[in-house]
Protein backbone atom coordinates (compact mmCIF):
# COMPACT_ATOMS: atom_id res chain seq x y z
CA UNK A 1 0.00 0.00 0.00
CA UNK A 2 1.62 3.82 -1.04
CA UNK A 3 2.35 5.57 1.67
CA UNK A 4 0.14 8.94 2.29
CA UNK A 5 2.00 11.67 0.73
CA UNK A 6 1.31 14.79 3.63
CA UNK A 7 -0.50 15.47 6.82
CA UNK A 8 -2.65 18.75 7.34
CA UNK A 9 -3.25 21.00 10.38
CA UNK A 10 -5.95 23.29 11.42
CA UNK A 11 -4.78 26.47 12.69
CA UNK A 12 -7.53 27.95 14.59
CA UNK A 13 -6.66 31.20 15.66
CA UNK A 14 -8.30 34.50 17.41
CA UNK A 15 -8.72 36.17 14.42
CA UNK A 16 -9.11 33.42 11.94
CA UNK A 17 -8.39 29.98 11.06
CA UNK A 18 -5.77 28.36 8.50
CA UNK A 19 -5.53 24.97 7.00
CA UNK A 20 -1.81 24.18 6.57
CA UNK A 21 -0.16 21.18 4.11
CA UNK A 22 3.22 19.59 5.23
CA UNK A 23 4.95 17.19 3.56
CA UNK A 24 7.79 14.29 5.51
CA UNK A 25 10.50 17.03 5.50
CA UNK A 26 8.34 19.61 7.71
CA UNK A 27 7.87 21.52 4.58
CA UNK A 28 4.79 23.84 3.77
CA UNK A 29 3.44 22.07 0.85
CA UNK A 30 -0.37 24.31 0.94
CA UNK A 31 -2.07 27.03 2.64
CA UNK A 32 -5.43 28.59 2.99
CA UNK A 33 -6.79 31.15 5.46
CA UNK A 34 -10.28 32.84 6.43
CA UNK A 35 -10.90 35.77 8.97
CA UNK A 36 -13.93 35.71 11.07
CA UNK A 37 -15.49 38.16 13.37
CA UNK A 38 -14.27 40.06 16.15
CA UNK A 39 -17.84 40.81 18.29
CA UNK A 40 -17.58 43.37 21.32
CA UNK A 41 -20.95 43.89 22.53
CA UNK A 42 -19.85 46.00 25.36
CA UNK A 43 -16.58 47.49 27.02
CA UNK A 44 -14.10 44.12 27.65
CA UNK A 45 -16.11 41.84 26.00
CA UNK A 46 -15.06 40.25 23.79
CA UNK A 47 -16.89 37.38 21.47
CA UNK A 48 -17.15 34.98 18.78
CA UNK A 49 -19.75 33.08 16.53
CA UNK A 50 -18.77 29.38 16.79
CA UNK A 51 -20.74 28.59 14.01
CA UNK A 52 -18.90 31.02 11.51
CA UNK A 53 -15.78 29.51 12.64
CA UNK A 54 -16.23 25.99 11.80
CA UNK A 55 -17.43 27.16 8.39
CA UNK A 56 -14.62 29.15 7.88
CA UNK A 57 -12.64 26.04 9.13
CA UNK A 58 -14.52 23.87 6.34
CA UNK A 59 -13.64 26.51 4.00
CA UNK A 60 -10.21 26.61 4.81
CA UNK A 61 -10.21 22.68 4.54
CA UNK A 62 -11.44 22.50 1.47
CA UNK A 63 -8.79 25.17 -0.54
CA UNK A 64 -6.18 23.57 1.34
CA UNK A 65 -6.73 19.91 0.44
CA UNK A 66 -8.63 20.78 -3.07
CA UNK A 67 -5.68 20.82 -5.24
CA UNK A 68 -3.53 18.43 -3.79
CA UNK A 69 -2.18 15.44 -5.78
CA UNK A 70 -2.09 13.26 -3.22
CA UNK A 71 -3.11 11.53 0.11
CA UNK A 72 -3.95 12.87 3.82
CA UNK A 73 -2.21 11.11 6.11
CA UNK A 74 -3.29 12.55 9.26
CA UNK A 75 -4.91 15.86 10.29
CA UNK A 76 -4.18 17.94 13.59
CA UNK A 77 -5.81 20.82 15.51
CA UNK A 78 -4.18 23.44 17.07
CA UNK A 79 -6.50 26.83 18.39
CA UNK A 80 -6.87 29.64 20.39
CA UNK A 81 -6.80 28.67 24.01
CA UNK A 82 -9.41 29.58 26.47
CA UNK A 83 -11.80 30.55 24.02
CA UNK A 84 -15.29 29.10 25.77
CA UNK A 85 -18.02 27.64 23.35
CA UNK A 86 -21.31 25.94 24.54
CA UNK A 87 -23.72 23.88 22.26
CA UNK A 88 -26.79 22.13 21.84
CA UNK A 89 -26.56 18.23 22.39
CA UNK A 90 -29.14 17.54 20.20
CA UNK A 91 -28.77 20.29 17.22
CA UNK A 92 -25.29 20.93 17.25
CA UNK A 93 -25.65 24.64 17.32
CA UNK A 94 -24.15 26.99 19.51
CA UNK A 95 -26.46 28.22 22.88
CA UNK A 96 -25.06 31.86 23.58
CA UNK A 97 -21.69 33.50 21.69
CA UNK A 98 -18.50 31.99 22.32
CA UNK A 99 -16.29 33.85 25.19
CA UNK A 100 -12.83 34.76 23.84
CA UNK A 101 -10.15 34.23 25.87
CA UNK A 102 -9.29 38.44 26.10
CA UNK A 103 -12.31 38.68 27.01
CA UNK A 104 -12.43 40.42 30.83
CA UNK A 105 -16.51 40.20 31.91
CA UNK A 106 -15.58 37.76 34.78
CA UNK A 107 -13.70 40.29 36.78
CA UNK A 108 -15.92 40.43 39.52
CA UNK A 109 -16.53 36.67 39.27
CA UNK A 110 -12.49 35.78 39.76
CA UNK A 111 -12.38 38.76 42.65
CA UNK A 112 -15.62 36.46 44.70
CA UNK A 113 -13.69 33.55 44.80
CA UNK A 114 -10.24 34.93 45.89
CA UNK A 115 -11.02 32.43 48.66
CA UNK A 116 -9.73 29.34 46.20
CA UNK A 117 -6.92 31.37 45.10
CA UNK A 118 -4.38 28.49 46.37
CA UNK A 119 -6.63 25.32 45.40
CA UNK A 120 -6.58 26.89 41.96
CA UNK A 121 -2.72 27.38 41.99
CA UNK A 122 -1.87 23.56 43.77
CA UNK A 123 -4.42 21.69 41.19
CA UNK A 124 -4.84 23.54 38.22
CA UNK A 125 -1.06 25.20 38.41
CA UNK A 126 -3.07 28.42 37.50
CA UNK A 127 -3.54 31.79 38.76
CA UNK A 128 -7.21 33.13 39.76
CA UNK A 129 -7.83 35.56 36.69
CA UNK A 130 -10.20 36.02 33.65
CA UNK A 131 -7.79 34.20 31.00
CA UNK A 132 -9.28 31.05 31.87
CA UNK A 133 -12.17 29.02 30.50
CA UNK A 134 -13.86 28.17 33.71
CA UNK A 135 -15.05 31.41 35.37
CA UNK A 136 -16.20 31.96 31.51
CA UNK A 137 -18.48 29.17 31.55
CA UNK A 138 -19.80 29.70 35.09
CA UNK A 139 -20.87 33.14 33.66
CA UNK A 140 -23.00 31.50 31.24
CA UNK A 141 -24.75 29.76 33.68
CA UNK A 142 -25.65 32.31 35.60
CA UNK A 143 -26.42 34.70 33.42
CA UNK A 144 -28.52 32.27 30.76
CA UNK A 145 -31.86 31.45 32.22
CA UNK A 146 -32.39 27.20 32.19
CA UNK A 147 -28.51 26.78 30.72
CA UNK A 148 -27.69 25.49 34.23
CA UNK A 149 -30.41 22.38 34.24
CA UNK A 150 -29.81 21.72 30.39
CA UNK A 151 -26.00 21.53 31.37
CA UNK A 152 -26.70 19.04 34.06
CA UNK A 153 -28.74 16.81 32.94
CA UNK A 154 -25.86 16.83 29.65
CA UNK A 155 -27.87 18.59 27.02
CA UNK A 156 -25.67 21.71 27.04
CA UNK A 157 -21.90 21.00 25.95
CA UNK A 158 -18.86 23.15 26.88
CA UNK A 159 -15.51 23.11 25.08
CA UNK A 160 -12.64 25.34 23.99
CA UNK A 161 -12.38 25.19 20.33
CA UNK A 162 -10.32 22.26 19.66
CA UNK A 163 -13.43 19.93 21.41
CA UNK A 164 -16.21 22.64 18.79
CA UNK A 165 -14.11 21.16 16.15
CA UNK A 166 -13.52 17.79 16.99
CA UNK A 167 -16.96 17.37 17.19
CA UNK A 168 -17.80 18.44 14.12
CA UNK A 169 -15.36 16.16 12.58
CA UNK A 170 -15.64 13.25 14.49
CA UNK A 171 -18.51 13.24 16.55
CA UNK A 172 -16.86 12.70 19.56
CA UNK A 173 -17.16 15.42 22.60
CA UNK A 174 -13.51 15.63 23.67
CA UNK A 175 -10.75 17.80 24.47
CA UNK A 176 -6.68 16.93 24.91
CA UNK A 177 -4.46 17.47 28.18
CA UNK A 178 -3.10 20.77 26.77
CA UNK A 179 -6.28 22.68 26.41
CA UNK A 180 -8.14 20.76 29.49
CA UNK A 181 -5.04 22.37 31.43
CA UNK A 182 -6.58 26.07 30.75
CA UNK A 183 -10.04 25.92 32.25
CA UNK A 184 -8.75 25.67 36.19
CA UNK A 185 -10.95 22.45 36.04
CA UNK A 186 -8.61 20.16 35.08
CA UNK A 187 -6.30 18.84 37.68
CA UNK A 188 -2.66 18.90 36.59
CA UNK A 189 -1.21 15.93 38.41
CA UNK A 190 -3.83 13.59 37.79
CA UNK A 191 -4.78 14.86 34.43
CA UNK A 192 -8.67 14.53 35.40
CA UNK A 193 -11.41 16.65 36.11
CA UNK A 194 -11.63 17.49 39.76
CA UNK A 195 -14.28 17.50 41.65
CA UNK A 196 -13.38 20.20 44.23
CA UNK A 197 -12.30 22.68 41.09
CA UNK A 198 -15.41 22.11 39.36
CA UNK A 199 -17.27 22.46 43.41
CA UNK A 200 -15.34 25.90 43.50
CA UNK A 201 -16.21 27.37 40.21
CA UNK A 202 -19.68 25.45 40.75
CA UNK A 203 -19.33 24.17 36.81
CA UNK A 204 -21.37 20.54 36.54
CA UNK A 205 -19.72 18.04 35.39
CA UNK A 206 -22.02 16.33 32.59
CA UNK A 207 -21.07 19.15 30.44
CA UNK A 208 -17.39 18.47 30.21
CA UNK A 209 -15.96 16.76 27.30
CA UNK A 210 -13.45 13.24 27.83
CA UNK A 211 -9.45 14.70 28.41
CA UNK A 212 -7.42 12.50 26.03
CA UNK A 213 -3.68 12.44 24.97
CA UNK A 214 -2.83 15.18 22.42
CA UNK A 215 -1.58 13.02 19.89
CA UNK A 216 -3.82 10.02 19.16
CA UNK A 217 -6.53 8.43 16.17
CA UNK A 218 -9.48 10.58 17.32
CA UNK A 219 -11.62 9.88 14.66
CA UNK A 220 -12.45 10.04 11.08
CA UNK A 221 -13.28 12.81 8.82
CA UNK A 222 -16.24 12.39 6.06
CA UNK A 223 -13.55 12.30 3.95
CA UNK A 224 -11.91 9.32 5.66
CA UNK A 225 -8.81 10.69 7.01
CA UNK A 226 -7.80 10.45 10.91
CA UNK A 227 -8.03 13.25 12.76
CA UNK A 228 -5.24 12.30 15.00
CA UNK A 229 -4.16 15.31 17.15
CA UNK A 230 -5.20 18.68 19.15
CA UNK A 231 -2.78 20.87 21.02
CA UNK A 232 -3.20 24.68 22.41
CA UNK A 233 -1.39 26.85 20.06
CA UNK A 234 1.65 27.48 22.63
CA UNK A 235 1.88 24.25 23.10
CA UNK A 236 1.95 23.40 19.56
CA UNK A 237 4.54 25.60 19.08
CA UNK A 238 6.69 24.27 22.11
CA UNK A 239 5.85 20.78 20.19
CA UNK A 240 6.80 22.34 16.46
CA UNK A 241 10.36 23.78 17.54
CA UNK A 242 10.90 20.48 18.72
CA UNK A 243 11.71 21.23 22.49
CA UNK A 244 11.31 17.49 23.35
CA UNK A 245 13.98 17.61 26.50
CA UNK A 246 13.43 19.43 29.79
CA UNK A 247 15.08 22.99 29.40
CA UNK A 248 13.99 23.47 26.22
CA UNK A 249 12.74 26.87 25.35
CA UNK A 250 10.38 28.14 22.60
CA UNK A 251 9.17 31.85 22.55
CA UNK A 252 6.69 33.20 20.19
CA UNK A 253 6.55 36.78 19.55
CA UNK A 254 3.38 38.47 17.90
CA UNK A 255 0.89 41.07 19.57
CA UNK A 256 1.75 39.44 22.91
CA UNK A 257 4.73 37.38 23.08
CA UNK A 258 4.36 33.42 25.08
CA UNK A 259 7.44 31.60 26.25
CA UNK A 260 7.49 27.93 27.43
CA UNK A 261 9.86 25.62 28.55
CA UNK A 262 9.75 21.83 29.12
CA UNK A 263 10.37 20.97 32.44
CA UNK A 264 10.14 16.70 31.95
CA UNK A 265 7.42 14.83 33.39
CA UNK A 266 6.76 16.28 36.86
CA UNK A 267 5.11 20.08 37.10
CA UNK A 268 6.62 22.89 38.41
CA UNK A 269 4.49 24.81 40.48
CA UNK A 270 5.79 28.46 40.10
CA UNK A 271 6.65 30.43 43.08
CA UNK A 272 8.13 32.92 40.40
CA UNK A 273 4.59 34.26 38.59
CA UNK A 274 4.50 31.66 35.98
CA UNK A 275 1.66 29.00 34.65
CA UNK A 276 2.11 25.57 35.09
CA UNK A 277 0.85 24.07 31.91
CA UNK A 278 0.56 20.58 30.34
CA UNK A 279 2.83 20.98 27.24
CA UNK A 280 1.59 17.32 25.21
CA UNK A 281 1.20 13.92 25.93
CA UNK A 282 1.95 11.61 23.22
CA UNK A 283 -0.13 8.07 23.23
CA UNK A 284 -0.35 6.64 26.71
CA UNK A 285 3.10 8.05 27.52
CA UNK A 286 3.40 10.37 30.52
CA UNK A 287 2.50 13.93 30.00
CA UNK A 288 5.35 16.43 29.66
CA UNK A 289 4.93 19.31 31.39
CA UNK A 290 6.05 23.16 30.64
CA UNK A 291 6.47 26.35 32.83
CA UNK A 292 4.82 29.21 30.28
CA UNK A 293 5.47 32.75 30.88
CA UNK A 294 2.55 35.44 29.17
CA UNK A 295 3.94 39.00 28.79
CA UNK A 296 0.83 41.18 27.22
CA UNK A 297 2.39 43.71 25.10
CA UNK A 298 5.63 43.01 22.19
CA UNK A 299 4.48 43.31 19.12
CA UNK A 300 1.54 45.93 19.50
CA UNK A 301 3.53 47.90 21.38
CA UNK A 302 5.28 48.86 17.43
CA UNK A 303 1.65 49.09 16.13
CA UNK A 304 0.94 51.35 18.75
CA UNK A 305 4.36 53.71 17.75
CA UNK A 306 3.14 53.09 14.49
CA UNK A 307 -0.91 54.04 14.76
CA UNK A 308 -0.96 56.20 17.69
CA UNK A 309 2.13 58.27 17.83
CA UNK A 310 3.42 58.07 13.86
CA UNK A 311 6.39 57.43 14.59
CA UNK A 312 6.96 55.41 12.00
CA UNK A 313 4.17 54.38 8.86
CA UNK A 314 4.77 50.63 8.99
CA UNK A 315 6.08 47.75 11.89
CA UNK A 316 8.86 47.13 9.63
CA UNK A 317 10.38 50.60 9.59
CA UNK A 318 10.84 50.32 13.48
CA UNK A 319 14.94 48.78 13.07
CA UNK A 320 15.69 51.59 10.91
CA UNK A 321 14.45 54.14 12.79
CA UNK A 322 16.50 52.23 15.94
CA UNK A 323 19.95 51.87 14.13
CA UNK A 324 19.75 55.64 13.41
CA UNK A 325 21.09 55.22 17.35
CA UNK A 326 23.96 53.22 18.99
CA UNK A 327 21.71 52.55 22.48
CA UNK A 328 18.50 53.78 23.91
CA UNK A 329 20.02 57.65 25.21
CA UNK A 330 19.23 56.48 28.43
CA UNK A 331 15.89 56.11 28.07
CA UNK A 332 13.46 52.77 28.78
CA UNK A 333 9.81 51.78 27.61
CA UNK A 334 7.68 49.81 30.05
CA UNK A 335 4.39 49.29 28.12
CA UNK A 336 2.09 48.21 31.10
CA UNK A 337 -0.78 49.63 28.70
CA UNK A 338 -3.57 47.36 30.81
CA UNK A 339 -1.55 46.00 33.73
CA UNK A 340 1.53 44.04 33.77
CA UNK A 341 1.19 39.98 33.10
CA UNK A 342 4.46 37.40 34.13
CA UNK A 343 6.22 37.44 36.45
CA UNK A 344 4.37 40.71 38.06
CA UNK A 345 1.13 40.13 37.52
CA UNK A 346 0.18 43.44 38.30
CA UNK A 347 -3.01 45.59 37.43
CA UNK A 348 -2.83 48.43 39.12
CA UNK A 349 0.66 49.25 36.61
CA UNK A 350 0.26 51.64 33.55
CA UNK A 351 2.92 52.31 31.17
CA UNK A 352 5.57 54.78 31.37
CA UNK A 353 9.24 56.07 29.62
CA UNK A 354 11.68 56.59 32.17
CA UNK A 355 15.36 58.19 31.61
CA UNK A 356 14.02 60.80 29.28
CA UNK A 357 16.94 64.10 28.57
CA UNK A 358 16.63 66.69 26.01
CA UNK A 359 19.49 64.37 24.63
CA UNK A 360 16.39 61.47 23.19
CA UNK A 361 15.26 61.34 19.86
CA UNK A 362 12.57 59.69 18.12
CA UNK A 363 15.75 56.62 17.38
CA UNK A 364 16.31 56.26 21.16
CA UNK A 365 12.66 56.43 21.41
CA UNK A 366 12.61 53.07 18.91
CA UNK A 367 15.13 51.49 20.55
CA UNK A 368 13.54 51.68 23.80
CA UNK A 369 10.84 49.82 21.98
CA UNK A 370 12.26 46.90 20.79
CA UNK A 371 14.58 46.30 23.85
CA UNK A 372 11.17 46.40 26.30
CA UNK A 373 10.36 42.81 24.18
CA UNK A 374 14.07 41.64 25.55
CA UNK A 375 13.84 43.12 28.72
CA UNK A 376 10.48 41.78 29.08
CA UNK A 377 11.64 38.14 28.46
CA UNK A 378 14.61 38.26 30.15
CA UNK A 379 12.50 38.86 33.49
CA UNK A 380 10.13 35.67 32.16
CA UNK A 381 13.49 33.75 31.77
CA UNK A 382 14.96 34.22 35.26
CA UNK A 383 11.59 33.22 36.04
CA UNK A 384 11.67 29.97 34.38
CA UNK A 385 15.55 29.50 35.55
CA UNK A 386 14.59 29.91 39.28
CA UNK A 387 11.87 27.49 39.10
CA UNK A 388 12.84 25.34 37.19
CA UNK A 389 16.53 24.90 38.42
CA UNK A 390 17.16 24.76 34.75
CA UNK A 391 19.68 27.28 32.55
CA UNK A 392 18.13 28.26 29.83
CA UNK A 393 21.42 27.55 27.30
CA UNK A 394 19.02 28.86 23.53
CA UNK A 395 15.78 29.99 23.13
CA UNK A 396 14.49 29.16 19.74
CA UNK A 397 12.58 32.26 18.60
CA UNK A 398 9.08 31.91 16.04
CA UNK A 399 6.55 34.63 15.05
CA UNK A 400 6.16 37.74 13.26
CA UNK A 401 8.41 39.74 15.16
CA UNK A 402 11.58 37.53 14.70
CA UNK A 403 12.09 39.12 11.27
CA UNK A 404 13.14 42.16 13.34
CA UNK A 405 17.40 41.08 13.44
CA UNK A 406 18.19 43.83 15.67
CA UNK A 407 15.64 42.60 18.06
CA UNK A 408 16.71 39.17 17.68
CA UNK A 409 20.55 40.67 18.69
CA UNK A 410 19.10 42.67 21.68
CA UNK A 411 17.23 39.36 22.83
CA UNK A 412 20.56 37.68 22.34
CA UNK A 413 22.63 40.50 24.52
CA UNK A 414 19.95 41.13 26.83
CA UNK A 415 19.95 36.91 27.63
CA UNK A 416 23.26 36.00 27.24
CA UNK A 417 22.50 32.84 25.77
CA UNK A 418 22.27 32.19 21.28
CA UNK A 419 18.83 32.97 20.14
CA UNK A 420 17.76 31.04 16.95
CA UNK A 421 15.23 31.55 14.65
CA UNK A 422 13.66 27.81 12.38
CA UNK A 423 13.31 27.85 8.95
CA UNK A 424 9.42 27.18 9.14
CA UNK A 425 8.23 29.73 11.00
CA UNK A 426 4.57 28.35 11.19
CA UNK A 427 5.60 26.02 13.64
CA UNK A 428 2.44 26.28 15.93
CA UNK A 429 0.84 24.35 12.67
CA UNK A 430 3.52 22.13 12.26
CA UNK A 431 3.32 21.28 16.12
CA UNK A 432 -0.06 20.25 15.06
CA UNK A 433 0.77 18.12 11.96
CA UNK A 434 4.08 16.56 13.76
CA UNK A 435 1.84 15.06 16.67
CA UNK A 436 -0.79 13.70 14.46
CA UNK A 437 1.88 12.28 11.89
CA UNK A 438 3.43 10.54 14.95
CA UNK A 439 -0.24 8.98 16.00
CA UNK A 440 -0.44 7.95 12.87
CA UNK A 441 3.12 7.06 11.60
CA UNK A 442 3.65 9.37 9.21
CA UNK A 443 6.88 10.23 10.98
CA UNK A 444 8.54 7.05 13.42
CA UNK A 445 9.35 8.88 16.48
CA UNK A 446 10.64 12.69 17.83
CA UNK A 447 13.70 11.87 16.63
CA UNK A 448 12.86 11.90 13.10
CA UNK A 449 10.90 15.42 13.75
CA UNK A 450 14.49 16.71 15.49
CA UNK A 451 15.94 15.64 12.35
CA UNK A 452 13.22 18.07 10.39
CA UNK A 453 14.44 20.86 12.51
CA UNK A 454 16.65 23.54 10.41
CA UNK A 455 18.10 26.89 11.90
CA UNK A 456 17.17 30.00 9.25
CA UNK A 457 19.62 32.14 11.39
CA UNK A 458 21.51 32.73 15.00
CA UNK A 459 22.56 35.42 16.77
CA UNK A 460 24.72 35.56 19.67
CA UNK A 461 25.64 37.61 22.60
CA UNK A 462 27.89 40.68 21.93
CA UNK A 463 27.82 42.87 24.88
CA UNK A 464 30.17 42.30 28.31
CA UNK A 465 28.12 41.43 31.44
CA UNK A 466 28.90 44.71 33.37
CA UNK A 467 26.99 46.32 30.49
CA UNK A 468 23.91 43.94 30.79
CA UNK A 469 23.80 44.12 34.35
CA UNK A 470 23.51 48.12 34.41
CA UNK A 471 20.92 47.99 32.01
CA UNK A 472 18.91 45.39 33.36
CA UNK A 473 19.26 47.55 36.63
CA UNK A 474 17.92 50.30 34.84
CA UNK A 475 15.12 48.39 33.34
CA UNK A 476 13.89 47.23 36.79
CA UNK A 477 14.04 50.70 38.34
CA UNK A 478 11.18 51.77 35.32
CA UNK A 479 9.57 49.17 36.21
CA UNK A 480 9.12 50.08 39.92
CA UNK A 481 7.84 53.47 38.28
CA UNK A 482 4.56 51.85 36.56
CA UNK A 483 3.58 50.18 39.93
CA UNK A 484 0.50 51.47 42.22
CA UNK A 485 -0.78 53.73 39.32
CA UNK A 486 -4.38 52.90 39.29
CA UNK A 487 -6.02 53.14 42.51
CA UNK A 488 -8.66 51.22 42.17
Amino acid sequence: MPRPDYVAAIDQGTTSSRCIVFDQAGHIVSVAQREHRQIFPRPGWVEHDAAEIWQAVQGVLADALGGLDGQIAALGITNQRETTVLWDRATGQPVCPAIVWQDTRTAPLTHALAEHEQLFKEKAGLPLTTYFSGPKIRWLLDEHPGLRERAERGEVLFGTMDSWLLWNLTGRHITDVTNASRTMLMNIHTLAWDEELLAALDVPRAMLPEIRPSAEIYGRTRGGFPVASALGDQQAALFGQTCFAPGETKSTYGSGSFLLMNTGHEPVVSKHGLLTTVGYQIGDTPATYALEGAIAVTGSLVQWLRDNLGLISSAAEIETLAKTVDDNGGCYFVPAFSGLFAPHWRSDARGVIAGLTGFVTKGHIARAVLEATAWQTREVVDAMNADSGLDLTTLRADGGMTANNLLMQTLADVLAVPVIRPMVSETTALGAAYAAGLATGYWPDIDSLRANWHKAAEWRPAIDETAREQEYRNWKKAVARTLDWVEQ
